[in-house]
């Protein structure tokens, strides 16, 4: 399978100038935060999880769960097609790292037949740092 091209290009020099050094580290070379130190892992707050790098939602609140992982975990995105799933090696096991599709940036894993009660069995382990959160100002309404 091959991946689309990126919707959204920039050069490594733009990336570099929109996002600090730790946000690049991780959303333009794979890297991955520490766990539980993001802002987003104990957020139980309603309302919409975009990519900080390109601005597009990706995620609700509705579809996260407390995995205890140490990562922001969803069982969920919003649609198949913002996303990119692509196979990982780079550790000793096999991995399926989670791109966003528009721009490439990395946002984390997604793990399957774990065990947890979600309507997926899917997790999506998502940095908290490849995130931004906007809560809705009406919980009811999510339009």
């Amino acid at each position: 399978m091959t991946n689309p091209e990126p919707e959204i290009v920039k050069s490594e020099r733009q990336w570099r100038a929109e996002l600090s050094a730790r946000e690049y580290a991780v959303l333009r070379g794979a890297d991955t935060e520490a766990p539980f130190t993001g802002e987003h892992t104990d957020n139980h707050r309603v309302g919409s999880y975009r990519c900080r790098a390109c601005g597009t939602e990706l995620f609700r609140s509705e579809h996260k769960f407390d995995s205890h992982c140490g990562w922001p975990s969803f069982f969920a995105p919003l649609a198949g097609d913002r996303i990119i799933n692509r196979p990982d090696h780079r550790l000793a096991r096999e991995r399926t790292e989670v791109l966003r599709a528009a721009c490439h940036s990395h946002l984390g894993h997604v793990f399957a037949g774990e065990g947890y009660r979600t309507p997926t069995d899917l997790r999506y382990c998502i940095n908290s740092i490849a995130l931004t959160f906007d809560e809705d100002s009406d919980p009811g309404n999510h339009d």
